[in-house]
């Protein structure tokens, strides 16, 4: 369940995001409106308990760093980035876990989930950052602990190197800083030429990406239901909510270069975490965790790319620890 707030990016564009905090985080009814799409997939994968390597690079005297501890009472807000062709709802399992009285808001970024797609974008990294901090201001959560998701993380990490100020700590889940290649760019637009697409039921959305779509190796209906969650219903049959040409402009702005520096600019804590069959291999994570001034490493054995949506409860049990360090350290 979550509250919608309705927020303004960047260059005026309006977005949606979600406060999975407000009310009863059992199960219960939404309070307000929860984010378009259907139920998160049930009975995901059982994980194992997740491996976590304290692997801190950063200064070993115990400091915090500079804003650690929330203000009063206040919740410790929490900003979660999905991935790309996500939205905010995808991290409803997971944040239902959380523990530690944190604020959580989960964002729609520009062209995903209920917010705007303007035709003429755009969608470039700049304008990503540029609205994960108008959301931060808007919504008053400064400083706040990013987590991200493939693209999400890093947009997440990116605003933490330009905005030291309005972060205090970092998630990056599964998401790589070497360069993908313009291979990758083509494979993915012969991908979406490829789908079936308008889908005549939400069962056969299901069934493409589940089983049938050639990308998959072996069946996979957390996958399925994945997709499932970003499509709607037309006369025609099911779309998906996401332009897939924006999808393929936002990737072009980072397959061909590779995000070392950034991530190397990021002086806030930063926990990088990966599924252990994810697209994040672990030697490149471990040289992230490295590149860090204050980076720690964690992975969750069983899971692929999408791991705190097919596990949840490993991905929070690394999770929260980290999260609980950072108020109290």
């Amino acid at each position: 369940m979550a509250r919608r707030l309705d927020v303004t990016g960047a260059d005026g564009i309006r977005l949606a995001a979600w406060d999975f905090t407000t009310g009863d985080r059992t199960g219960g009814a939404p309070e307000d409106r929860t984010p378009p799409g259907p139920a998160a997939p049930a009975g995901p994968a059982p994980a194992r308990t997740p491996v976590i390597g304290r692997q801190s690079t950063g200064p070993a005297d115990g400091t915090a760093p500079e804003g650690s501890a929330p203000p009063g009472d206040r919740p410790a807000p929490v900003l979660l980035l999905h991935g790309l062709m996500g939205h905010a709802a995808h991290w409803a399992s997971a944040a239902r876990l959380l523990t530690g009285g944190h604020r959580l808001v989960g964002l729609d970024q520009r062209g995903h989930g209920a917010s705007e797609k303007p035709p003429g974008g755009p969608f470039t990294r700049e304008a990503y950052v540029a609205d994960a901090a108008a959301v931060v201001e808007g919504l008053g959560l400064g400083p706040v602990t990013l987590v991200g998701h493939s693209m999400g993380a890093l947009t997440a990490w990116q605003l933490a190197a330009e905005r030291p100020d309005l972060v205090r700590a970092l998630v990056i889940s599964d998401m790589r800083a070497s360069a993908l290649g313009a291979a990758s760019q083509r494979a993915w637009r012969e991908w979406f030429r490829d789908w079936p697409a308008p889908f005549p039921s939400l069962a056969a959305v299901h069934r493409w990406f589940g089983a049938d779509d050639p990308w998959v190796e072996e069946p996979n209906p957390a996958r399925g239901a994945f997709f499932a969650e970003v499509m709607t219903e037309r006369p025609d049959g099911w779309h998906p909510v996401f332009d897939p040409e924006q999808m393929l402009t936002s990737r072009e702005t980072w397959v061909h270069d590779a995000h070392w520096d950034s991530l190397a600019q990021v002086r806030c804590p930063t926990l990088v975490i990966r599924g252990l069959d994810g697209e994040l291999g672990r030697a490149e994570a471990q040289e992230m965790v490295r590149v860090l001034p204050r980076g720690q490493y964690a992975e969750i054995p069983d899971a692929g790319h999408l791991l705190h949506y097919t596990h949840p409860e490993a991905w929070s049990e690394a999770v929260t620890p980290f999260l609980e360090g950072v108020l109290t350290g």
